[in-house]
């Protein structure tokens, strides 16, 4: 008993002395790696998203696009909707400052450029020594139009919390939680289905994300907003003295692609918005128009000026294999009365049929004919368009029966119940001869018989 009390205590002894060694080890097998490894971890990360195919390339009979180092990556005609190239367009990503274009949206769909937006302490306290900004104060005050510059061409984060919290108060009736919640909600009228927001200027959250498709939907609609086109425009903006300084606050728009004089310039580039978080790596959006097309190209999870790159080389690939194509006078469905915009098309590779594309017809307003139609080629969206549906059609879409086919219907039901009613009285008639002439031969038969008796008995009598 003793020796095993002996060796029990030998052993606690033993492993106290060991486990420092252990953790140690561990600790060492954890350890950050060099420069030079991440490095190399990150060339090749690089080279296994730029051999990966496009969805779009995996199309039959689609034109082949280029390779991209983007992990994520859409191209979207912005009038019509058509996807036009597309690689993980569905993949969801951490956005970064991409973010403060649904912000922009929110605010010019609720606000007034001439409205005061009052910086708090809120709007101030979370920023870290690294985070894009432009130095503004506590109880300091710009109006939404000076605010919004800040946002888009500086990528101010506190100017994106400050625009959150004074809309959601002034705009929606509620507090900065009420300008995220609509943040969510518009997202998901645009016809997004994999983002979440949890902020109003993409700083890191593990609850913030999007995906390359979503992202172009809220760019199309941030892009008609004359405003956001305007800001787009301007390169530097200075914003005067304020309440609270006597300094002027000077800055040039990010983007690359809209400088003349930069390497990565595109002459037909309209605007956009860049981000960068170590989580979401680099995150851009950028909008092109070259007098026929206006498209919107997003990339996520690139790689520095690689999005540069990628965005002109997606660009040029549309421009140069895809053409707009009319559809009001090339549609023959007999359920759309007419299109709401007589310009509507689709983009299709150049030289595609028309008459090969396949369609659907929805509803968009219960009890209203107004209506939504799709166009795909080789399974991809090429575009949709409104329309006024005829009564048929929306008969048709709503699980109504026409209107045509009820009186017919009803003129069928009258006609059977007519022919019923006759065939019942010619069916009577017969039936009541034979009951008569049954009658009738039975009354002949009882005279008959009458009769007889009555002689026998005067014979008796007799």
């Amino acid at each position: 008993m003793r020796i095993r009390r002996i060796l029990f205590f030998i052993m606690a002894i033993a492993l106290l002395i060991l486990s420092p060694t252990t953790v140690r080890a561990e600790e060492a097998e954890i350890q950050e790696k060099t420069e030079e490894e991440l490095a190399a971890d990150e060339e090749k990360e690089r080279a296994d998203s730029y051999a990966a195919e496009a969805d779009t390339n995996k199309l039959s009979g689609w034109p082949q696009g280029p390779k991209v180092y983007a992990d994520s990556a859409v191209v979207m005609d912005m009038e019509s909707g058509a996807v036009l190239f597309e690689k993980n367009g569905d993949k969801q990503h951490f956005p970064a400052s991409i973010t403060k274009l649904l912000t922009t949206l929110i605010a010019l769909e609720n606000a007034e450029l001439t409205d005061t937006m009052k910086f708090t302490e809120d709007s101030i306290s979370f920023l870290q020594y690294d985070d894009a900004q432009i130095g503004m104060q506590a109880g300091e005050e710009l109006n939404l139009d000076d605010a919004l510059h800040a946002v888009l061409l500086a990528s101010a984060n506190e100017v994106s919390h400050a625009v959150a919290e004074n809309v959601g108060v002034q705009g929606l009736g509620g507090n900065y939680d009420t300008f995220i919640q609509k943040m969510n909600e518009r997202a998901a009228e645009l016809g997004c289905t994999n983002s979440h927001w949890m902020n109003a200027n993409g700083l890191h959250d593990d609850q913030h994300y999007t995906t390359a498709h979503d992202m172009a939907l809220i760019a199309s609609a941030v892009y008609q907003q004359e405003e956001f086109r305007k800001i787009m425009g301007t390169l530097e903006y200075k914003i005067g003295p304020t309440n609270r300084t006597k300094e002027d606050r000077v800055f040039q728009q990010n983007h690359k692609m809209l400088w003349p004089e930069n390497y990565y310039y595109y002459k037909y580039c309209t605007g956009g918005k860049t981000g960068y978080t170590d989580q979401a790596k680099t995150t851009l959006v950028t909008m092109a128009d070259n007098g026929k097309m206006h498209l919107a190209a997003v990339v996520l999870y690139d790689y520095g000026v690689d999005a540069y790159t990628d965005t002109k080389a997606m660009f040029d690939y549309v421009f140069d294999n895809f053409e707009k194509v009319p559809v009001k006078d090339k549609e023959t469905s007999r359920d759309i009365g007419h299109f709401n915009n007589p310009e509507s098309y689709v983009v299709l590779p150049k030289g595609e049929d028309f008459s090969q594309l396949k369609k659907n017809i929805t509803l968009t307003e219960d009890g209203i004919r107004n209506g939504k139609i799709t166009y795909t080629c080789k399974g991809q969206n090429v575009g949709s368009a409104s329309v006024v549906l005829t009564e048929d059609g929306y008969n048709k879409l709503s699980g109504k029966a026409s209107v045509a086919e009820k009186e017919n219907t009803e003129s069928k039901q009258k006609n059977i119940s007519e022919d019923n009613s006759s065939e019942l009285k010619d069916n009577r008639k017969p039936k009541l001869f034979a009951a008569t002439g049954t009658a009738v031969i039975f009354l002949i038969l009882l005279g008959t018989v009458l009769l007889y008796r009555g002689k026998k008995k005067g014979q008796y009598r007799k």
